[in-house]
């Protein structure tokens, strides 16, 4: 789903990466702050995900799929190829900068609440997350889930994320701890910006007010959008 920004004829374009259980069509009000400051939005469902999860299992290189996403995103004349960038959200949190370290036309990333290291976390999950992961990934059993869950990892791959960086986590995260969030702001090399917000849950939904517009502020800055008439 490709959203413009009204009044700019070739705009930079923020592509988004969806979480473990979220869809494409359910990101409107994530949307609405780049669209306001003169960026489209390019959502997807990959492997997993939305439409695709029927066809497609949850697969640890996701950087897979959005080269694809780049490429589409390239070939269009009312898109600026040389101004993309990534968002991902919760699990997509993860997918994001995981594509970010192989994807080197992503000129900006940002990082809602994302693991580092899947398999880290298993053990902490709750059981409908692992279920949801389980079905998703389109495992036969639990133990099949965990192996897939261990490609899902930045260790040795985050070292390689060189483009300016924007973490968000909630210390109140019941399903991805925070200090995620705050070992991915380590690991990369690149410029990182990691907002900690010590009242927020997982995404820091109850506390947006916080994030969505200060980060689509500074995905402006990164990607020098003009704001929108």
């Amino acid at each position: 789903l490709l959203r413009k920004p009204a009044g700019i004829a070739k705009a930079p374009v923020v592509i988004m990466c969806m979480g473990l259980d979220s869809a494409k069509e359910e990101t409107a009000a994530y949307e609405a702050p780049f669209l306001a400051r003169g960026m489209a939005v390019l959502v997807f469902d990959g492997p997993g995900q939305g439409e695709s999860e029927y066809e497609l299992g949850i697969r640890g290189d996701y950087e897979a799929a959005v080269r694809a996403v780049v490429d589409f995103a390239e070939q269009r004349e009312d898109l600026d190829r040389d101004r993309m960038a990534l968002w991902g959200v919760s699990l997509g949190g993860y997918y994001a900068p995981r594509a970010a370290a192989f994807e080197g036309r992503i000129k900006a990333c940002i990082s809602l609440s994302g693991p580092f290291d899947w398999s880290d976390n298993w053990a902490s999950l709750n059981e409908l997350s692992r279920e949801t992961f389980r079905v998703r990934a389109h495992a036969k059993s639990m133990e099949e889930a965990r192996r897939v869950g261990e490609t899902l990892t930045l260790k040795g791959v985050a070292q390689n994320i060189t483009c300016p960086l924007f973490i968000v986590a909630g210390k109140q995260d019941r399903i991805v701890p925070w200090q995620d969030g705050e070992k991915l702001a380590r690991a990369a090399k690149g410029p990182v910006e990691f907002l900690l917000l010590d009242d927020g849950n997982h995404v820091a939904n109850n506390r947006g007010y916080r994030w969505r517009t200060q980060s689509a502020d500074w995905m402006a800055r990164q990607l020098s959008a003009p704001r929108a008439s």
